[in-house]
């Protein structure tokens, strides 16, 4: 049983990198759809915001399984 905590704890740790990734490539998003705005190009930046809503969402569900893997 104790390999599986600890495969418990290795795919969590690695979820967990993979979600901080997510975020600063949300914060890139972010800037350069602002960026984009200021330029003119708000249907640019619309469909910009509509990403960033979708990767929100999905990293609430992130955060979610890999609460429940740690606790496994």
């Amino acid at each position: 049983m104790e390999d599986n905590t600890e495969a418990h704890i290795a795919t969590a740790d690695v979820l967990t990198l993979l979600l901080h990734n997510q975020h600063a490539l949300a914060a890139a998003i972010e800037e350069v759809a602002l960026w984009v705005r200021s330029t003119g190009s708000s249907e640019v930046h619309d469909n910009a915001v509509t990403v960033l809503e979708t990767i929100d969402r999905n990293a609430s569900a992130i955060t979610a399984g890999i609460l429940r893997i740690r606790q496994a």
